[in-house]
């Protein structure tokens, strides 16, 4: 509804609330997100100067949906279900019924849900963006028996802990291209945005989808490769993103999977440094160290070939990136997994120069 809101120096000014959600707009200052006109909100200050609060405050509802009725009521669902953390809580779901289903399929379906989230709050993106990004997921998975909701189940206080005590029962081995710290760190996350997800039935499948992701190319690490610690955020993006441009190089012809993951695998070990768990990221230390052996041996001759991608200046944080793709494009969710890390890596390692050097060859991922 419309109502007398306080800005943040204290001063009242007109706003707009609508269910749970706090102030939208401020006349003074924020532009208001619905697009309603100035004259709207002049003649809204003029009626509540004329009647008071209490009468305007009756009538508000009804004067605002009188306002919105041009709006695209689709689009306004879908960013609510954005601010919701609707995408956050469906990752989850996906995650922790992985193990019962194609566990490393479904599994990356959860993930790259919550990387979606992630990349649209983080990075700001326009909200045409968002709700292209929420449609694709409704048009795909969010209706899908991978994506049902759990019952109410007790809650575990220690969920992020027990799965990085999970992670860490790996001890060193490289398991198909760093999933298990992969999921392992959406996961956390989530948890961690959303407290009151943290069931006993989706820690305990969290746990699982780790425990189930295979040896993979286990070799010996190289002597000479030494990450910074993941804790130095700046540092190690930069490591990991240098590594990541050197492997689109390789690569050329076999598939970007690899660059791809050299993103997913070391940003998730960065990120779960940043959110306090240093522990639980160094413990993948050495299976990150093979992986890294493992993109900078290159492709076997005997690989198998792909096709590089088309030339292209669009980028995942554009709305035609995404319009382009088509309704059944997702594939498994690499689609959102790449750039969430992309992104999140540069914006850590804020260096300009890395930054033109990776995209101006990021095509060849995107």
């Amino acid at each position: 509804m419309i109502d007398w809101v306080k800005r943040s120096d204290g001063a009242e000014c007109l706003g707009v609330q609508y269910v749970t959600r706090s102030v939208l707009c401020q006349t003074e200052a924020t532009p208001f997100r619905f697009s309603l006109s100035n004259s709207l909100l002049t003649f809204a200050s003029f009626i509540m100067a004329m009647i008071g609060r209490r009468q305007f405050a009756i009538a508000s509802t009804a004067m605002l949906s009188a306002a919105c009725a041009h709006l695209d009521q689709i689009a306004l669902a879908e960013q609510r279900s954005l601010h919701e953390q609707q995408l956050v809580l469906l990752g989850l779901n996906a995650l922790a019924r992985a193990p019962q289903r194609s566990y490393f399929a479904d599994g990356h379906r959860g993930a790259s849900m919550i990387s979606a989230h992630l990349m649209c709050v983080d990075n700001e993106l326009s909200e045409p963006t968002t709700n292209r990004i929420v449609e694709l997921f409704d048009r795909n998975w969010a209706s899908s028996k991978l994506c049902e909701p759990f019952p109410d189940g007790d809650h575990v206080d220690d969920a992020t802990d027990r799965i990085g005590r999970t992670l860490a029962e790996g001890k060193g081995v490289l398991r198909e291209v760093g999933h298990d710290a992969i999921f392992a760190m959406h996961a956390i996350k989530g948890f961690r945005m959303m407290p009151e997800s943290a069931t006993t039935e989706r820690v305990d499948g969290v746990c699982d989808l780790i425990r189930a992701i295979k040896p993979w190319r286990d070799v010996t690490p190289n002597d000479d490769i030494n990450p910074p610690p993941f804790a130095d955020s700046v540092e190690a993006s930069k490591f990991i993103l240098r590594e990541a441009s050197d492997s689109i190089d390789r690569f050329q012809g076999y598939g970007q999977g690899f660059a791809g993951h050299m993103l997913t695998f070391g940003q998730s070990l960065v990120e779960m440094a940043a959110m306090g768990m240093p522990e639980w990221a160094e413990s993948c230390r050495v299976a990150f160290c093979k992986y890294v052996t493992v993109t900078r041996t290159g492709p076997d001759p005997s690989d198998r070939k792909i096709k590089d991608h088309q030339f292209s200046k669009l980028r995942p944080d554009a709305t035609e990136y995404w319009k382009q793709r088509g309704d059944k494009t997702l594939g498994i969710g690499h689609v959102f997994k790449y750039p969430y890390a992309y992104y999140d890596l540069l914006a850590r390692a804020n260096d300009p120069v890395l930054e033109q050097e990776l995209d101006a060859k990021a095509w060849q991922l995107f």
